[in-house]
C-alpha cells in the first residue's frame, strides 16, 4: 500500500547541496503537483551525523539524495540506507564512476569545486565589466574601487592590459594622461603601489599611431602622431608618474603578458604588506 504521508528528500552534501536540489526539484515536477518537503544537510563530513540523518529519515515517508565525492561517506549512505530500507540516490556517483573509466586522472575527490569553479568564473566576469566600465577614463570616481590603475598616454596598451588582467579577476581601470586635461583627484587618493604607470619609446609610439591614423582614415601628419606633440605628451605623463610616485614600466616592443606579469608582482608585493 502507497504511504500517504507527504514525502520528503533529504539532500545530504558534503558541499551546499544545490546539484542535487536541483535534481531533485526538476523529478519532483514530473509528479502531479511536485510537492515535496526538501531538507538539506549541507557540508556534512561527519560519519555519526550522517547516520544521525539516514535514522531520522527512515521514521517518516522519505528518501535520500546525496553528492558526496568522499568514498567512506557514500559507502556509510548506502550502509545506513539498507539497514531501514531507504531509498537512496547517489547523485554524483556513478558520474564518477564513469568520468573515471576515460579521464587521465583520478578524480579530486574535493568537496564544492563546483562552486569554487562558478565563484571564480563570476569573479572574471564582473572585472571585465569592472574594466569595460572603467576604460579610458570613464566615470573616475570607480577609480578608488579598482585592485590596479592604468595610466599613460594614448596607445600605450591600457586598454589590452586591462581585459588581459581583467580575465585573471582582477578590476582594473584606465586613465589616459592627456596635457590639456587635470587629472581628477581620486587618482592621487590611491595607494602608490596600486597605481602604474605605463611608457614608451617615442619612436615606437610615432610608428603606432601613425598606423591607427592609416587604419582610421585620416593624414599620417595630423598632430597625434607628431614627434613633438608626442615628446609633449610623454613629459607630461612623466611628471604625473612623479606625483603618483608609482611604479613606471615601458610598454616599448612588450608583449601585454610581459608587462601583466611586472603587474602583478607589484600587487603581490602589495598584498603581503598589508597588516593582516
Amino acid at each position: 500500500m502507497q504511504d500517504k504521508r507527504e514525502p520528503i528528500v533529504y539532500i545530504i552534501s558534503d558541499s551546499i547541496g544545490e546539484t542535487a536540489e536541483f535534481v531533485v526539484n526538476a523529478v519532483a515536477s514530473q509528479f502531479n503537483s511536485g510537492n515535496v518537503t526538501v531538507r538539506k544537510e549541507p557540508f556534512l563530513t561527519n560519519v555519526e551525523r550522517l547516520k544521525q540523518v539516514i535514522k531520522e529519515a527512515s521514521q517518516v515517508n522519505s528518501m535520500i539524495a546525496f553528492t558526496l565525492v568522499m568514498p567512506e561517506l557514500r559507502q556509510a549512505v548506502y550502509e545506513e540506507a539498507k539497514k531501514y530500507n531507504l531509498p537512496i540516490v547517489d547523485v554524483l556517483g556513478p558520474m564518477l564512476e564513469g568520468f573515471s573509466k576515460i579521464m587521465p586522472a583520478d578524480p579530486r575527490l574535493e568537496p564544492g569545486l563546483v562552486r569554487r569553479m562558478d565563484e571564480d568564473y563570476f569573479r572574471r566576469v564582473a572585472a571585465i565589466e569592472f574594466a569595460v566600465k572603467h576604460d579610458d577614463g570613464q566615470d573616475p570616481k570607480g577609480l578608488l574601487q579598482a585592485d590596479v590603475v592604468l595610466v599613460g598616454v594614448s596607445r600605450t596598451s591600457k586598454t589590452p592590459l586591462s581585459m588581459y588582467l581583467a580575465h585573471r579577476k582582477l578590476k582594473v581601470a584606465n586613465y589616459p594622461l592627456v596635457p590639456e586635461v587635470e587629472p581628477p583627484q581620486e587618482l592621487f587618493w590611491i595607494p602608490k603601489n596600486k597605481i602604474i604607470g605605463l611608457t614608451i619609446h617615442p619612436d615606437i609610439l610615432r610608428e603606432i599611431r601613425t598606423e591607427r591614423l592609416n587604419t582610421l582614415g585620416l593624414k599620417a601628419r595630423a598632430n597625434y602622431a607628431s614627434m613633438e606633440r608626442i615628446l609633449e605628451e610623454l613629459e607630461y605623463a612623466r611628471r604625473i608618474m612623479r606625483r603618483l610616485n608609482c611604479p613606471v614600466f615601458d610598454v616599448s616592443n612588450k608583449a601585454v603578458e610581459e608587462v601583466a606579469s611586472k603587474v602583478f608582482h607589484v600587487i603581490k608585493e602589495l598584498e603581503t604588506d598589508e597588516p593582516k
